[in-house]
């Protein structure tokens, strides 16, 4: 059997140097966002809407679902996202920084900084704006009707009817990624700093990327 591209396919599918919003080919992350109109909101919690960054030197996830999603603000604002679910993940060396708009004070928060002691997160789960890195899925569906996903948690579906994709492993290195929700069902920071950056002579604070 071929796919689309007439090459021969096989149960692991190997995308390398990714580097795009949704983590998917430009067809399907049009797929994703058109999934958006249906309405689908993917959050418990009302999201403040602004943005934080998230970076890993390697990101090892067994259990992955995508799907397009969007999630509401305390003043009722519809903010579109892709949703991220991973069932079990491994972050080394995880910083996550978030600058409140027009202010030169940061927050950052780093873990997982020994390469045999990474941060852990179970049933997690991002609504983020945009992605990159260098990413591996194994036995990868994309396409799948996003009510369907299994393997990146409980709660990590989407609308019956609407784009999905999903994979029993994603190996993601030199992330980085823009977020407005992070949740999971444990989150094990070692190592846990956290601190508050004040502006040094560049005026610009440390954040994560």
């Amino acid at each position: 059997m071929k796919d689309a591209q007439g090459d021969p396919a096989y149960g692991r599918t190997n995308w390398r140097r990714f580097a795009v919003a949704v983590a998917v080919p430009t067809a399907a992350a049009g797929a994703l966002v058109f999934g958006l109109a249906n309405g689908a909101f993917a959050a418990s919690f009302a999201i403040s809407g602004q943005p934080f960054k998230i970076s890993a030197d390697k990101l090892d996830g067994v259990g992955f679902a995508q799907y397009g999603a969007q999630q509401e603000t305390a003043k009722g604002q519809a903010v579109p996202v892709a949703m991220s679910g991973i069932a079990s993940a491994k972050l080394y060396n995880l910083c996550q920084s978030v600058r409140a708009p027009g202010s030169p004070i940061s927050l950052t928060i780093r873990a997982g900084r020994e390469a045999n002691n990474p941060a852990k997160a179970t049933n997690l789960l991002i609504g983020m704006s945009e992605l990159n890195g260098n990413a591996e899925f194994t036995d990868i569906n994309i396409g799948q009707d996003a009510s369907t996903l299994g393997q990146g948690g409980p709660e990590a579906k989407g609308p019956l009817g609407s784009f999905g994709q999903e994979a029993s492993r994603v190996v993601i290195t030199d992330l980085k990624q823009t977020a407005v929700s992070t949740t999971a069902g444990t989150f094990t920071l070692t190592g846990l700093n956290l601190k508050i950056n004040f502006p040094g002579k560049d005026g610009n604070p440390p954040e994560c990327f």
